[in-house]
């Protein structure tokens, strides 16, 4: 199958990631949302990015033009018809997607394929969700897209292989580089990183550091180009707190538990970057940690 259309579902700051380097590599980009102004304002997300690009001459003006002609913004779900492959790039919960996949599928040819860049729950159980579990497939793409090279393809277990080598070929024209997981609880990525973020938001909760020294602890320590906490605010300390979940109730093991602080960071609604506030105050011109 090839893939000329794509959706992506969600135009928040991953769909707008994917929905960029989509449009630069050539494809027809449809990005959907609840309603027409933010499926527009993901749009406006990805001019922004486009821009810094441009002024960074990492693309030329003529190839950013390009890639905004190819960018659409709609709420329609009669748009689903067109497309070959739709992304979900909707928020890391499960009732979500769900949700998101009863209403694309009934718009969906037949041999369109569907994906879903989470980057922790069951592709499995997400694709018997669907109409079609042997078209679905994990496509994670990681945070910043049009920064980060490395894409995750997981297949379920009824994925096909048609489907699987039509999405190699789709993240490979997209200039990524991807690697296969087997489709376990946050696959391989966040399976070792947001374990690293807990232990160091516990490092944090038993008063063994600061905020800053623990940053600067694997900064310079470590040669991590981001403090695990500065990564959490970045990240979003809630989609931290859904994939300890995830990790904890599909391997039920007590390493994964999610650390108090973690969750009690979650329901004062400190979330990080996207909500001002996190482990660090971003209120201000520089950011202040916040405990």
């Amino acid at each position: 199958m090839e893939i000329r259309k794509v959706g992506v579902v969600g135009a928040g700051q991953m769909g707008a990631g994917i929905a960029h380097v989509a449009a630069l590599a050539g494809y027809d980009v449809t990005m959907f949302d609840v309603s027409a102004e933010r499926a527009e304002a993901g749009i406006a997300k990805v001019a922004a990015n486009l821009d810094r690009q441009l002024q960074s001459g990492k693309i030329e003006a003529e190839a950013k033009a390009a890639a905004l002609d190819r960018l659409t913004a709609t709420a329609d779900a009669a748009a689903y018809g067109d497309l070959d492959l739709v992304i979900e790039a909707a928020t890391e919960d499960e009732a979500v997607k769900r949700k998101i996949f009863a209403g694309i599928c009934p718009a969906l040819r037949s041999d369109a394929i569907l994906a879903t860049n989470t980057s922790s729950i069951s592709i499995t159980r997400l694709a018997a969700a669907t109409d079609r579990p042997e078209r679905f497939i994990g496509i994670h793409f990681m945070n910043p897209v049009p920064v980060m090279k490395l894409v995750e393809l997981v297949r379920g277990i009824a994925t096909e292989d048609e489907t699987f080598e039509a999405a190699k070929r789709f993240v490979s024209a997209a200039g990524k580089t991807f690697i296969v997981s087997e489709d376990f609880p946050a696959f391989i990525v966040n399976r070792i990183l947001l374990p690293m973020i807990n232990e160091a938001i516990y490092t944090l909760y038993e008063g063994v550091g600061s905020v800053e020294s623990i940053d600067t602890s694997m900064r310079l320590g470590a040669n991590h180009p981001m403090g695990p906490l500065q990564l959490a605010d970045f990240i979003g300390l809630d989609t931290c707190l859904s994939i300890m979940q995830v990790l904890h109730d599909g391997l039920a093991d007590s390493k994964y538990r999610p650390c108090p602080l973690l969750v009690k960071y979650v329901e004062a609604g400190w979330l990080g970057r996207k909500t001002k506030r996190g482990f660090y105050d971003y209120r201000g011109e520089t950011p202040v940690p916040t405990r």
